[in-house]
């Protein structure tokens, strides 16, 4: 067995909550090292919108004002209805307290990847197998290297292998699926920096600005609606004609964004989620091993969580081994590997019990949220036009205030 690297602390998956959690053992002074498939940063996905907690998370690990620079601020909501061509009241929410950004995807996972040391991140390492040697992990790639760890942090995806090394139940379909673009305006959109979203016939639709010059834009809806032939062999144009055909009564300018984009800008994905009771009774961390992002907490998008509950968890997670580590260690213990992989048991077991019940309750606030936005009964559609859009907004809102505290 050709063992590659000896490491105290390996991360699976240079996504969101991955290179997070990296950059934030960087700025405790602690090394790690994190193995991607990939042979390059993967940054598809277009653009996210990030809400106050995950500014907060940015700001803890450094990088909040660059990217701050990048994007333009949300000042409100425009929601317009199917069953009615006037727009429905405004949620009253003071945006002068809720920062608000749609950020590009590539931006942020760049940002992330350039505070890190070179080195850091090792590509083309693909995962195949996970075994216990001894208290340690033995982390078998698919180019035969193997990799020994005290800690290992799974930070792989709705598809995580960490996540099924614990035990953890499969995400499961929602029912639902999303088509998502990205629209660029070389010479400026002209729209206002706010939600623009429409409800009708089962789906929500709407766009973001993220800057004076691109909009990214969603549709979630109905999975038995449109399935695709083949996930793998997607056809853009397919997918961009479904969208138009469905959103006939929403307002034009919707429809012209999503005219707009070119197809290489198109991409289809079927939304799925943990079992929020999984999450709350399941193993998210055992033998100083754990999971985080969306191999912890997959989730519909419906609350736009998904990304910045990521950076939350790279922070918190951070934030829990770097002062189990760094603390001093008791009378007349050495710091050898039986202290530290305590020490680090010790600190994923206090990341356990933050993250826990916040997981449980992001995926079970967003899949009730898009049973509202998405129904289509005219009971339902009636409430939502009448109070229920205002109380979904307040309820996004309230799930955004949270402070995942500084680094030190």
């Amino acid at each position: 067995m050709d063992i590659a690297i000896n490491q105290d602390i390996v991360i699976v998956g240079a996504g969101l909550a991955g290179l997070t959690t990296a950059l934030g053992l960087h700025r405790l002074g602690l090394k790690c090292v994190v193995l991607e498939s990939s042979d390059r940063l993967r940054v598809t996905g277009h653009a996210l919108t990030l809400w106050s907690n995950a500014w907060r998370a940015l700001d803890a690990v450094g990088v909040g004002d660059n990217l701050r620079q990048r994007s333009a601020r949300i000042l409100g909501f425009k929601i317009a209805s199917h069953r009615s061509s006037l727009p429905v009241p405004d949620a009253d929410i003071d945006f002068d307290k809720v920062e608000v950004r749609c950020v590009r995807r590539k931006d942020l996972l760049e940002t992330l990847e350039n505070e890190l040391p070179q080195g850091v991140i090792r590509y083309s390492s693909k995962v195949v197998s996970i075994e216990e040697s001894e208290d340690f992990k033995l982390i078998h790639l698919s180019d035969g290297l193997v990799v020994r760890t005290k800690a290992l942090i799974g930070c792989d995806g709705v598809n995580s292998k960490v996540a099924k090394w614990l035990g953890l139940q499969s995400p499961v379909q929602t029912g639902r699926s999303a088509i998502r673009g990205f629209v660029d305006y070389p010479n400026g959109h002209g729209f206002e920096p706010k939600f623009h979203t429409y409800f009708g016939g089962g789906l929500r639709c709407g766009f973001i600005p993220c800057d004076d010059r691109s909009i990214y834009w969603f549709c979630t809806f109905r999975q038995s609606d449109f399935e695709p032939y083949d996930e793998n062999e997607q056809n853009p144009l397919e997918m961009k004609q479904f969208v138009l055909n469905s959103i006939l009564n929403a307002p034009k300018q919707i429809s012209d964004v999503i005219e707009r984009t070119e197809l290489d800008c198109i991409t289809y994905v079927p939304l799925k989620f943990r079992l929020p009771w999984n999450v709350l009774f399941g193993n998210i961390v055992k033998d100083n091993v754990c999971v985080a992002g969306d191999a912890l907490h997959p989730m519909p998008p419906d609350i736009g969580q998904g990304g910045c509950s990521s950076l939350e968890d790279g922070v918190v997670l951070a934030k829990c081994i770097g002062h189990a580590l760094l603390a001093k260690s008791t009378a007349n213990v050495k710091d050898g590997d039986d202290e530290h992989l305590r020490k680090i048991g010790k600190g994923l077991k206090n990341y356990s019990r933050q993250r826990r019940w916040r997981s449980f309750s992001l995926i079970s606030t967003a899949y009730v949220v898009g049973l509202v936005q998405e129904s289509d009964s005219m009971v339902m559609s009636f409430l939502r036009k009448t109070f229920l859009s205002k109380l979904t907004i307040g309820t996004v809102v309230r799930m955004a205030d949270y402070d995942c505290g500084k680094l030190v």
